[in-house]
């Protein structure tokens, strides 16, 4: 005789009910990395020059003189003769960058994408040299998404599947694309040769993309030419002065201050702020042939509640950037005070891309989250794994309360530095802890009041390397930022 707890509903008088079967998405997806989110080969030396985590490397790369020279581009790469530099996979593990803060590896994502479809063989990654422009991968993504359709609809794996889905539709590709990834999918999609992609795509979701850029990208290029900055921060804007990868995620937006108006950044400024007019120019053609093609079933994800910078000035040709925007009216009217002063917006982003610009769509999805963490985190799990199944439109679980992050993106080893934590005064469950990345270095800081909605907690770390904080709460997600410290002195190192 079959025992049953109290409450639980009876079974059959036949025999036992039949098990509930496992949630998966019989369609074929596709991971699309953002911007530093792939491992880069030289092919001509067998190195890799970008995707290794260890102290060593960091501090070779960047605090020697050579360290990124493997990275910049060659004439002959500027003049579209590429293939020195591959992509062989995506991120392993944890990267640093200054201004973009850290980059962390795609395990998570991946995992929760696993764990959602219907086959391992239905998951195809797309590796790609950031360094290059965001058209360059157009033509590769389109043709390497069409050949995984056609392999995972031959899949027996997908035949079981889709005699489970609801009215068993053929199975479609879904995109899952961070940061710049967003962008590339977008150029795949549009023109990458296949004018039959988009409507053999169910979805897109684009966790952090920069639709309209990021001011970022300006303070980048600027970093040869501003004021004093810590040397690795120069040693990328060198280059960055390169790629039109980062003329590419240039502000496409009103972001540039001048006397009493705002205007859109132009060639002759990206020009005067350290960057290169002509891949700017190319990057703003680019763009406009995409604005008439919006991504089919897209659900954006924009990290929300972190300090990001959004508009400009130029004076001298040095960028003085500000965490406030500024808005229009549909007929493009800037809006303005009673005076005729540009009225100045609040408003917070992933640290990196500020929200409208990730928000291109109605139906985005708010998640706090650094940019380079967006990926990884909890939230964005689940977001993922609800997308996939099409049970995205139940809505969204929010947090209680948003919390930010702010830490420095570049310190010194034995230096004292803070770290800050936005959204709330109350240091009560609030936890904050620095662990090495490549040692078992850990240890927990304490977090006190300082000023209205505001915590800090002061910290230092003993050795050079890559360290990970994270900021723990009772009503909010974990939030986490990578940072590098380096050694003591100024200037280069010895190779």
């Amino acid at each position: 005789m079959i025992q049953r707890a109290q409450g639980h509903l009876p079974t059959h008088s036949y025999g036992l009910e039949p098990p509930a079967l496992p949630e998966v998405t019989h369609d074929a997806v596709v991971v699309v990395p953002g911007i530093m989110g792939s491992e880069l080969l030289d092919t001509g030396t067998g190195d890799v020059v970008w995707g290794l985590a260890n102290s060593r490397w960091l501090t070779r790369a960047w605090l020697t003189r050579s360290g990124l020279a493997p990275l910049q581009l060659t004439p002959d790469e500027l003049a579209g003769h590429y293939g020195r530099v591959v992509a062989p996979r995506l991120l392993r593990t944890p990267v640093w960058s200054p201004f973009l803060n850290g980059f962390e590896p795609y395990h998570k994502l991946l995992r929760t994408i696993g764990n959602t479809v219907a086959h391992p063989e239905a998951v195809l990654t797309f590796p790609y040299d950031w360094r290059l422009p965001v058209a360059a991968h157009a033509r590769a993504l389109a043709t390497a998404a069409r050949e995984h359709l056609t392999r995972w609809r031959a899949h027996p794996a997908q035949a079981a599947a889709r005699a489970h889905a609801v009215d068993q539709r053929e199975a479609r590709l879904v995109f899952i694309a961070h940061s710049m990834g967003g962008l590339v999918t977008r150029a795949a999609l549009s023109l990458g040769g296949d004018g039959d992609l988009a409507d053999d795509t169910r979805g897109v979701m684009t966790l952090g993309t920069p639709y309209q850029g990021s001011v970022v990208a300006a303070n980048i290029l600027n970093a040869v030419q501003g004021a004093p900055i810590p040397l690795p921060h120069g040693r990328l804007a060198a280059a960055a002065a390169t790629m039109p990868g980062v003329h590419d995620l240039l502000p496409r937006f009103l972001c540039l201050e001048e006397d009493d108006t705002v205007r859109r950044l132009t060639p002759a400024d990206v020009a005067d702020l350290g960057g290169d007019k002509d891949l700017f120019q190319a990057s703003q053609d680019f763009f406009e042939t995409l604005a008439r093609d919006p991504l089919p079933g897209l659900r954006p994800i924009a990290g929300v509640g972190q300090a990001t910078v959004q508009s400009m000035r130029l004076v001298s040709g040095v960028v003085h950037a500000s965490e406030y925007c500024f808005r229009a009216d549909g007929d493009g009217e800037l809006k303005r005070d009673a005076h005729g002063r540009p009225l100045r917006f609040p408003g917070k982003g992933d640290g990196t891309v500020h929200r409208p610009s990730a928000s291109p769509a109605r139906n985005t999805q708010n998640i706090s989250a650094q940019h380079g963490a967006l990926a990884s985190g909890s939230q964005a799990q689940v977001a993922v794994s609800s997308f996939l199944l099409e049970d995205d439109h139940l809505g969204q679980e929010q947090a209680d309360r948003v919390l930010g992050l702010q830490v420095p993106d570049y310190v010194r080893a034995a230096a004292r530095w803070d770290v800050s934590v936005t959204g709330t005064d109350d240091p009560a469950g609030v936890t904050c802890s620095v662990s090495a990345v490549d040692s078992e270095y850990s240890r927990t800081a304490r977090v006190q009041t300082d000023g209205d909605d505001r915590l800090r907690a002061t910290v230092s770390v003993p050795d050079t390397g890559l360290y990970r904080v994270t900021v723990t709460a009772d009503h909010s997600p974990p939030l986490t930022q990578l940072v590098f410290a380096g050694p003591g002195g100024t200037g280069f190192i010895d190779e």
